[in-house]
């Protein structure tokens, strides 16, 4: 109950700094650098705020990596959610993580995508992806730029504040999905994943043994 609560918390008070406290919104400036990332036109985007674009994605891709196979024992499935997260990010997604219960069981078949989510190629190819993306915004991004919009404009502000709950914030399904996997007291390796934000699940991801079909732990 406890963390159900404190998940609501998190959830109201992200939105309503969001809506009320954050820096004032530019919507034509917004949607113009939304056109040019959805339209390719990269080179007029600061590489930092491109990259930082890119990890919501892959953030929403890890906790989906997670969060199909939870799903299919919970009452609420996660797809809406994971949809609701790709237009929303983090907003979309926190709902689901304070409405699931405990969950450290998986039942039936794999289907095509379950087997895709739960491959290390998969934990391979977005771990590859996301070195790129930090080399790419650390190496050729204009910090100076970024820390400019990140104090002037709610969109940039927003996003990076919801890219750091996306990586705090994976711990509360990470217990689960290890259990499923076999993994019941393994702290250590719990807090291996978790002390490192990002890279740490995405190391899991390439690690984890994948769930038996039909297994039930």
């Amino acid at each position: 109950m406890n963390r159900k609560i404190a998940l609501w918390a998190i959830w109201a008070s992200f939105l309503a700094y969001v809506l009320f406290l954050a820096p004032p919104i530019h919507w034509q400036e917004n949607l113009d650098l939304l056109m040019k990332i959805l339209t390719f036109q990269w080179t007029s985007v600061n590489p930092v705020i491109l990259s930082l674009f890119s990890l919501i994605g892959v953030c929403i891709a890890l906790y989906s990596c997670v969060l199909f196979f939870d799903g299919r024992m919970q009452k609420l499935p996660f797809y809406p959610f994971a949809i609701a997260s790709i237009g929303t990010g983090v907003i979309g997604l926190i709902p689901y993580l304070a409405l699931r219960e405990a969950n450290q069981e998986f039942r039936g078949q794999k289907d095509t995508f379950l087997q895709v989510l739960d491959s290390r190629i998969t934990g391979l190819s977005l771990t590859l992806f996301t070195l790129s993306l930090l080399g790419f915004g650390i190496i050729f991004g204009d910090w100076g730029n970024y820390l400019q919009q990140f104090l002037s404009d709610r969109f940039i502000n927003g996003m990076s504040l919801a890219f750091c709950l996306f990586c705090l914030l994976f711990p509360t399904v990470l217990g689960d999905d290890m259990a499923r996997r076999g993994y019941y007291s393994n702290s250590q390796l719990f807090w291996l994943v978790t002390l490192m934000p990002l890279l740490g699940p995405l190391a899991y991801l390439c690690w984890r043994p994948p769930i038996k079909a039909g297994s039930s732990y």
